[in-house]
């Protein structure tokens, strides 16, 4: 039984992306028979799984990108693709591993088949601490759009806190009902408008650039080496849709062809990011904002389209964010809680949202809280990790081969990233404290 409410609660994670076939009971039914080799298993097609996947790789990251080529210089782009290039086939690595078992359905799952119970509950916590700090982020960009949107909009609560802070708790309140529902199936078809948000976003920020007076004059700098950690970090934290794809592989009718969906999504989302991040660095340079949509002139049509779409998209996902976090505590809670299941969820829900805006008051800061995630978070859960369990669960770590040496390269830079970025993203935050 109690696998059975965990597996419950790590498919929530990525079920309401899947567009066909996206019920609890499909995911759980791949669980007992079938394998790579099973035609009949899935039922998504080639197009609708690389849809899934690029809306899992889509996300507010983008709004980040030309931050991070300004904090590193021109020459951290080239990072920008090494991190894609390593997250593509980390990516590819999770499909290997779970063809070894046809019992590995979720993340998770592999993290067990790989070191046992602790790995589950290592792979488990990363991706429960990513959630809870993305659904922060949410709300500070939230504030700080709104803020900027509506800089003279005064918000007091008893005198303790005003401006953007008020309006961080504000978007809080009006969250907060979504998290209360149990029922997320239309929050996630708003949500997963993920793919045509970034897509409206981009072409509206290049539409400012080109078209409302702002141009492309900057020319940046070619390195500052001080700012490659940050840079990378938030690179990172871009590709961290890893704990997604064993559920999308499972849902995948021609399985065969995940690689190739995999290799699409990747190319695409590295145009995009890479994009949005010269687009805003020509555009603003060195003054570029932890979100280029804070530097976007108000007054312009385009740039108000930019704004609204990154607001709306978040305030949708944050229930989605949180929803996985919310059932793994109501499994921990006595089984006396559980004669009104109503109640726990309520409380639950509650709590967490609270601890989100305490967190976000706390810690405001978008771009250097991202870079924390990104290195510390995203690099360990989409980079280090499965490379691991792919050594241990394919056994490759006792034969000294290229792909081995390959694998052992990529840990040794996702380490090197995460304890030199989660370094440099602590002591930003301390020193804007």
């Amino acid at each position: 039984m109690e696998d059975v409410h965990r597996a419950s609660s790590e498919s929530c994670l990525i079920q309401p992306l899947l567009q066909q076939s996206n019920k609890v009971e499909d995911v759980e039914s791949s669980k007992h028979g079938g394998n790579a080799d099973h035609p009949g298993q899935g039922t998504t097609s080639f197009f609708k799984t690389s849809f899934n996947g690029l809306n899992a790789l889509s996300g507010v990251g983008i709004l980040s990108t030309p931050f991070a080529l300004a904090s590193g210089g021109w020459l951290s782009l080239a990072l920008l693709f090494a991190i894609a290039l390593s997250a593509f086939y980390s990516a590819v690595l999770i499909k290997r591993s779970m063809d070894f078992d046809p019992d590995i359905v979720t993340y998770p799952d592999i993290g067990e088949r790989a070191f046992g119970r602790h790995g589950r509950a290592l792979v488990s916590i990363f991706m429960y601490i990513e959630l809870f700090l993305v659904a922060t982020g949410f709300l500070i960009l939230e504030g700080d759009n709104l803020h900027n949107l509506f800089p003279n909009l005064h918000f007091d609560l008893g005198g303790l806190v005003s401006g953007k802070q008020g309006l961080v708790i504000l978007v809080a309140l009006l969250i907060l009902p979504s998290v209360w529902v149990d029922n997320l199936s239309l929050l996630s078809y708003v949500s997963a408008s993920g793919v045509l948000a970034s897509g409206i976003i981009l072409v509206s920020i290049f539409w400012t650039g080109a078209c409302d007076e702002v141009g492309f004059r900057h020319r940046g700098t070619f390195v500052n080496w001080s700012g490659i950690p940050t840079a990378v970090s938030l690179y990172g934290f871009c590709y961290c849709a890893h704990p997604v794809f064993p559920t999308l592989y499972s849902s995948m009718k021609k399985k065969h062809q995940f690689s190739n969906v995999l290799l699409l999504c990747f190319i695409l989302c590295t145009i995009g990011y890479a994009s949005m991040a010269v687009m805003g660095y020509l555009m603003f340079g060195d003054g570029v904002q932890s979100q280029i949509t804070l530097n976007l002139p108000l007054k312009k049509l385009s740039s108000k389209i930019a704004i609204y779409t990154t607001l709306v998209n978040p305030i949708c996902k944050y229930a989605l964010m949180v929803t996985p976090i919310v059932n793994a505590a109501k499994q921990r809670l006595p089984s006396c809680c559980n004669t009104n299941k109503k109640l726990p969820s309520f409380m639950v829900s509650t709590t967490l949202v609270i601890s989100t805006v305490i967190v976000a008051l706390t810690v405001p800061f978008f771009g250097y809280l991202m870079s924390l995630v990104g290195a510390f978070l995203s690099i360990t859960a989409s980079i280090i990790l499965p490379c691991l369990c792919y050594l241990k669960i394919s056994g490759r770590y006792r034969r000294f081969e290229m792909e081995t040496v390959a694998i052992m390269g990529i840990i040794v830079m996702g380490i090197a990233t995460a304890v030199f970025g989660t370094y440099t993203s602590i002591l930003e935050i301390i020193g804007h404290w």
